[in-house]
C-alpha cells in the first residue's frame, strides 16, 4: 500500500510469530527505494499515533498546541 500513495505511511511491526516480530519489523524498514515508510519500535502504536499528530501539527496551529501541552506532560510523568 506504501507504494500506491503520496500521503506519509507509518509502520507498526507488531510482536508475534516466529520470529518475535523480527519478520514485521523488517517488512516495514526494508521498503525498496522511493517508498519511504516511517517505522516506529515493535507494538509502539502510541508512538505512531504521536508521530502522525507531530506531522499534521506542521499545518495545524490547533494540534501544535495540544501536542506542546502533552509532550510537557510526558516530561513532567503524567502521561504514559
Amino acid at each position: 500500500m506504501a507504494a500506491n500513495t503520496i500521503l506519509p505511511v507509518i509502520g507498526v511491526p507488531i510482536h508475534g510469530g516466529h520470529l518475535g516480530g523480527a519478520d514485521s519489523l523488517y517488512s516495514t524498514v526494508q521498503m525498496p527505494s522511493g517508498v519511504p515508510v516511517a517505522t516506529v519500535g515493535l507494538d509502539q502504536a502510541t508512538n505512531a499515533a504521536i508521530l502522525a499528530v507531530q506531522i499534521l501539527a506542521c499545518k495545524r496551529n490547533d494540534l501544535e498546541d495540544k501536542l506542546r501541552n502533552f509532550k510537557k506532560e510526558l516530561a513532567q510523568g503524567l502521561k504514559v
